[in-house]
């Protein structure tokens, strides 16, 4: 088995959604890992790594590698620098987004505790449902507005 490389990265999840285009190499999950994230990201001009979210079970910690990225929370925009690591915290206070608002590329680090997830996407009102681990395919997104009664649908044996 080939050993990941920081430096030579093998990115594994390309995202080509305009205003998120980015490069993703799952260092983890390359290594073999089964509950600990390593990804390093790598964010063009004029893009956002992903969408500004918050977890529920998911800690994270970012560590700027190269460029300035611009960090989202809920206290508002914060310009990173090269060594800046920064905490995500599980819940609302910790929501978070890294967006690239220079002319040169942006790459960073984000370590995370692998597991079962419910991802809250306040800017669009959706919660997305993701599982872990072999045989867990779920990946699901809802609009929160859909949202149904317990009860709904069921009916006593």
């Amino acid at each position: 088995m080939a050993r990941p490389n920081l430096h030579r990265p093998q990115f594994d999840d390309v995202r080509g959604h305009p205003g998120f285009r980015c490069r993703r190499a799952r260092l983890g999950t390359q290594a073999g890992a089964e509950r600990l994230g390593v990804s390093v990201w790598e964010v063009p001009p004029g893009e956002a790594a992903y969408p500004y979210h918050w977890h529920l079970a998911e800690e994270e910690i970012l560590i700027v590698l190269d460029g300035r990225p611009s960090l989202r929370t809920p206290d508002g925009w914060d310009d990173l620098e090269p060594g800046d690591v920064v905490s995500c915290l599980v819940g609302e206070g910790g929501a978070h987004q890294v967006v690239n608002r220079t002319e040169e590329d942006v790459r960073f680090l984000s370590f995370s505790n692998q597991a079962v997830e419910i991802v809250i996407y306040p800017d669009s009102d959706k919660l997305g449902a993701y599982g872990l681990g072999p045989g867990a395919d779920l990946r699901l997104l809802f609009r929160r507005g859909d949202a149904v009664d317990y009860w709904e649908g069921e009916t006593p044996p």
